[in-house]
C-alpha cells in the first residue's frame, strides 16, 4: 500500500473569500483534515460544501524542559502511512507561522512521508505587503513572552538595523507599545488589527503616536495584531 501525503493548507485570516481554489479542491479531495479547532473550521469547511472528516490537533507542550505527547500525533501518522491523504489547517493563516503545525512536519518527514504545501494567506505578508516601506530584509519574531523574556523580546526589536515584524496580543498591546517606547521612543510602528475582517485597521506613526491612539481608544484594543517595527 502506498503512503499517503501530508498538505500544508493556508486558510483566510479573517475574510473567509481569501482561499484559493487549490486549497477548496485539496480540502475536498483527502481522507482527513487536520484542525487546530474543529469548531473555528467548521465555518469555512461548511461555507465551501466541504464534507471531509476532521480531528483535532495540538502540539507538545513544553514544560521545564520536559516534552508532553501530541495527542493524536501518532494517529495522524499511522493514518497517512496506511495510505490515507491528509489536509492540516489551523484557525487562521498558514501552518507552521506561529501556529500549530511544524511537529507534525517533522515527524511526517522523519517518517518519509511527502509534505506538500498548498499556499495562502498569511498575518505576516499581508502587513508586509501594505506596509510601504523597504521589507528587503525583515525579522519575524512571532509572539512577545507574556513575562518572563518580555523585555528581552524588545531589546531584540530595537537592535536591529531592519524591519522587525512579531505578532501581538489585545492583552497586551498598550503594555508593550509603552515598552518599546522606553526602549526606543524614535522607533515607527505600522501595526495591522482586524486584517481582513470587517473592522480592519492600520494604524501608522512613531511609537509615542500608536501608543496615545491606542490608549485613547481602548475599544480598538482587540482582535489580532501583527506589527512592524522599523
Amino acid at each position: 500500500m502506498n503512503t499517503g501525503i501530508l498538505y500544508i493548507i493556508a486558510t483566510p485570516i479573517g475574510n473567509l473569500g481569501d482561499i484559493t481554489n487549490r486549497a477548496i479542491e485539496t480540502l475536498q479531495k483527502v481522507g482527513l483534515i487536520v484542525c487546530e479547532d474543529t469548531r473555528t473550521s467548521k465555518k469555512l469547511l461548511d461555507k465551501y460544501e466541504i464534507k471531509t472528516p476532521t480531528v483535532s490537533f495540538y502540539q507538545f507542550q513544553r514544560n521545564k524542559g520536559a516534552v508532553k505527547p501530541v495527542p493524536k500525533l501518532d494517529y495522524i501518522i499511522a493514518e497517512i502511512k496506511a495510505g490515507k491523504n491528509v489536509a492540516l489547517i489551523t484557525d487562521a493563516g498558514t501552518p507552521g507561522i506561529s501556529d500549530p503545525g511544524n511537529q507534525l512536519v517533522e515527524r511526517a518527514i522523519e517518517n518519509g512521508i511527502a509534505v506538500i504545501p498548498i499556499p495562502g494567506v498569511s498575518a505576516l505578508t499581508t502587513l508586509a505587503s501594505v506596509s510601504g516601506i523597504d521589507l528587503t530584509k525583515f525579522v519575524f519574531l512571532g509572539f512577545p513572552p507574556h513575562k518572563k523574556g518580555r523585555e528581552t523580546f524588545f531589546k531584540k526589536v530595537v537592535v536591529f538595523n531592519f524591519p522587525v515584524i512579531y505578532f501581538e496580543s489585545p492583552h497586551r498591546l498598550i503594555k508593550n507599545l509603552e515598552l518599546l517606547k522606553s526602549l526606543a521612543p524614535e522607533k515607527k510602528v505600522i501595526l495591522g488589527r482586524e486584517l481582513t475582517k470587517m473592522f480592519e485597521e492600520i494604524v501608522r506613526g512613531n511609537v509615542s503616536e500608536v501608543l496615545e491612539y491606542f490608549t485613547e481608544n481602548k475599544d480598538k484594543v482587540k482582535g489580532e495584531i501583527v506589527t512592524i517595527a522599523y
